[in-house]
Parts: structure tokens; sequence; C-alpha cells
């Protein structure tokens, strides 16, 4: 069985990375969605309601998904998971830079795992969680760049910690 893992924050999770998760399912015979929390940014949502906005996102999805925390580095959770496949999602030249370097350094950490990168659909390539946020905290409408029910969580939200600019 060929396991994959996407990992990312998915605060929130978006109709870009919806797009990578569906289309990764189908190069894999088991897709494990590993969400993280990245230090170096400030979350909307808890760990928490980040895998549960993931697992309900995800149930429509054809193939065998799962959705796991993890809090160590990315190929240690490959390994544990059995996972011989990183997928990641590009968008424009500027994730290609970063993630060309960020799949160097886990080869030297892990060679028996691959990273393969999925270009972003067309129309979803400039969807990104932390624009996603910025437009919401300023009243903008969101709803083009995520699933339904996480605009009305991410709208909740905004009403809950105060719109910028009001």
């Amino acid at each position: 069985m060929r396991t994959g893992v996407y990992p990312g924050t998915f605060d929130p999770v978006t109709l870009g990375h919806m797009d990578i998760i569906r289309r990764g399912a189908k190069l894999v015979d088991r897709l494990v969605i590993g969400v993280t929390t990245n230090p170096s940014k400030s979350p909307m949502f808890s760990l928490e309601e980040r895998m549960e906005m993931v697992k309900r996102e995800v149930a429509d999805v054809s193939g065998e998904i799962h959705v796991v925390a993890f809090d160590s580095l990315l190929m240690d959770f490959a390994e544990r998971e059995g996972a011989k496949v990183i997928v990641r999602g590009l968008r424009a030249v500027a994730d290609f830079e970063y993630e060309y370097q960020m799949a160097g350094m886990n080869q030297q950490i892990n060679p028996r795992v691959e990273t393969v990168f999925l270009m972003a659909d067309v129309s979803l390539q400039p969807i990104a969680s932390r624009l996603v946020k910025e437009i919401a905290l300023f009243g903008g409408d969101i709803h083009k760049f995520v699933p339904a029910r996480v605009r009305d969580e991410v709208v909740a939200r905004v009403e809950k910690i105060g719109r910028k600019g009001s």
C-alpha cells in the first residue's frame, strides 16, 4: 500500500487545499493529512478546530484519507505513518523556491521518502490561508476561497475577535 502525507496548518482549510487533497488522493492508496501548528504563525483556529474542519471537508473525497495531528519533524511523522511520498501544493514561483529547499532538506533527513509537487488549479493559485484570514479580518467576502462551512466558521471567529478597521 502506497501511503502519502499532505502536511499543513490548514488555518483555515481552503479550496486550494481541497484541490490538492482530491488530486493527491488519486496518487496514493492512503493519504494522511497531517495537521500541525507552525510556531512562526499565529493560528486563528486551535489544532482541534482545524482537525475537525479538515475531517469534515474531506469526508466526501474518494480514497482512503486519514486526518492526523502531528508536532514533530515532517520526515519523522512520514516515517511513523509509513509514507513513501510527501504531497505538496505549489501556487507560484515563491512557493517553489521554499518547497524546493524544504524537499532538499527532507531528502537529507530521510532519503526513503520522496516529495511530489502538485500545481494548484489555475483558478485556485492565488488562495492562501493567510490572505483568507486577512480579507475576513477586514470584512471582505471569502466565499470564493473556502468551503461554505469554513467561511461561516471564519466569519464567526472574526466576529468573536473583532474586525480590523471598524
